[in-house]
């Protein structure tokens, strides 16, 4: 989820707010978050008054304090109240934002290590290659609560906390399905860490030194700690598919053949 603008500048204002909040708060605060943000989306007359333009932050803020004193945590309604007075280039990217920041919240109280990332990915490969858990996901017909306990029955016990959390999120936040949530909480749990994520696709799986090699290389061309995703897939033959954000790294054998066929029936 990217901002443009005028939001651009009021998320890294709100970024740098959750930034202060004492990192035993921050698990609570993310909840908060993720309610005011579905409040705001299922509240059109309440998201046009907080991000109209003609309002004054003041009686913008003096609403909302109005509305949520004592239904969500002060940090919470200081973060809401510094997102209404200041200006959104669209008004969904209000609810967006909280959103973004819940999970940002989510990822700083998860702890110092990257396995945050790591379950997100494995909750994302497991709903995308099981038909029956995606269909039940998509299923118009579930309410979102059902879907969120669904997912909390598949995987408490299983996966940290933070990450059963994002899960239960990710079937009622912005994103279209919830696999392409959970691929865009991955990015913000690891950029939290002050990491990239690359996934890599190989015919066959890397050994440690393999591994260790290819993430120094990575850090070497992009500049930060690199968070890979192992995508063991035969049908590539040899070699290896390296993406990262926009660039791709083909070395795969066959993508190769591919490339020799085009050749000769060129």
């Amino acid at each position: 989820m990217s901002f443009r603008g005028a939001s651009a500048d009021a998320f890294a204002a709100l970024s740098d707010k959750l930034g202060a909040v004492d990192a035993a708060s921050v698990a609570a605060v993310a909840d908060d978050l993720f309610k005011l943000a579905t409040v705001l989306r299922e509240e059109p007359s309440l998201r046009r008054v907080a991000t109209d333009v003609s309002t004054e932050a003041a009686a913008k803020q003096g609403l909302v304090r109005d509305i949520f004193n004592g239904k969500v945590s002060a940090d919470a309604l200081d973060l809401l109240a510094e997102a209404v007075g200041r200006r959104w280039t669209r008004a969904r990217d209000l609810a967006d934002a909280l959103e973004q920041l819940g999970v940002i919240a989510v990822a700083k109280s998860s702890g110092e290590d990257d396995r945050l990332a790591t379950e997100l990915f494995e909750v994302t490969q497991l709903v995308e290659h099981n038909d029956e858990l995606r269909g039940a996901l998509s299923d118009p017909v579930r309410s979102a609560a059902d879907k969120a306990a669904l997912l909390r029955d598949l995987l408490d016990g299983k996966a940290m906390p933070a990450t059963v959390r994002l899960a239960q999120q990710a079937t009622s936040g912005s994103h279209r399905t919830v696999g392409a949530a959970l691929n865009a909480y991955q990015l913000v749990a690891a950029s939290v860490k002050g990491q990239g994520v690359a996934k890599v696709r190989v015919a066959r799986p890397l050994g440690d030194g393999e591994l260790a090699r290819l993430n120094e290389a990575l850090r070497t061309q992009y500049g930060q700690d690199i968070h890979l995703d192992v995508i063991v897939d035969p049908q590539i033959l040899g070699g290896m598919r390296v993406e990262i954000g926009d660039d791709v790294i083909d070395g795969t054998v066959s993508s190769r053949l591919e490339d020799a066929h085009r050749k000769l029936v060129g």
